[in-house]
């Protein structure tokens, strides 16, 4: 069965801005690899916006690092669904617009043969992590401390605390320190 796979970039005190983050080519080929283990990635309406105003340009112009551009083709190759009540259409390719509930639709999605699924936005996060439909956690924890933004899990009411287990750790030479975390099954 596939998994559901979050990956978020946060700072030290917990903020998910992309302005604080520290983009390097390092933390580029991370992302990249991760990307590479998915065949779809699942985005709410603020977050595809945010990419989509970005990446296609970057893919397409190959303007940056030969690791950014690396994501930049990976991201924009992929399938994406965009989840959302008031978008009337998305022009990045490879992406369709659903009105479906997210909740409906991973479970369908991880029956599907194919590869991992990734979400990627605090809001469809939070939401599937309330629900318990996210299997693996990845975090960036750069050394930055923002004091303004989006928290983690500012709008998760959890019914009961998640027990995540780590399962691997890298740390880079900008000094961010990626977390992988899986869901652990309490016996």
């Amino acid at each position: 069965m596939r998994k559901v796979i979050f990956g978020i970039n946060i700072t030290m005190d917990g903020c998910c801005g992309h302005e604080d983050m520290i983009a390097d080519d390092e933390l580029h080929a991370y992302y990249t690899d991760l990307l590479r283990s998915v065949d779809v990635i699942l985005f709410g309406r603020k977050t595809y916006q945010l990419m989509e105003s970005y990446w296609p340009v970057v893919a397409k112009n190959q303007s940056e690092t030969k690791a950014v551009n690396e994501f930049a083709q990976t991201i924009d190759s992929l399938p994406k669904i965009v989840f959302s009540k008031t978008l009337s259409r998305v022009d990045w390719k490879n992406t369709k617009l659903s009105r479906t509930n997210i909740e409906e639709e991973i479970p369908k999605l991880k029956q599907q043969p194919g590869k991992n699924i990734f979400i990627d936005g605090l809001s469809i996060a939070s939401h599937l992590t309330r629900l318990g439909l996210i299997d693996e956690y990845r975090i960036a924890i750069h050394p930055v401390v923002a004091g303004k933004g989006p928290r983690l899990v500012e709008t998760t009411d959890l019914k009961e605390r998640l027990h995540l287990q780590l399962v691997e750790s890298q740390t880079f030479r900008s000094g961010v320190v990626t977390l992988c975390y899986k869901k652990h099954l309490r016996s």
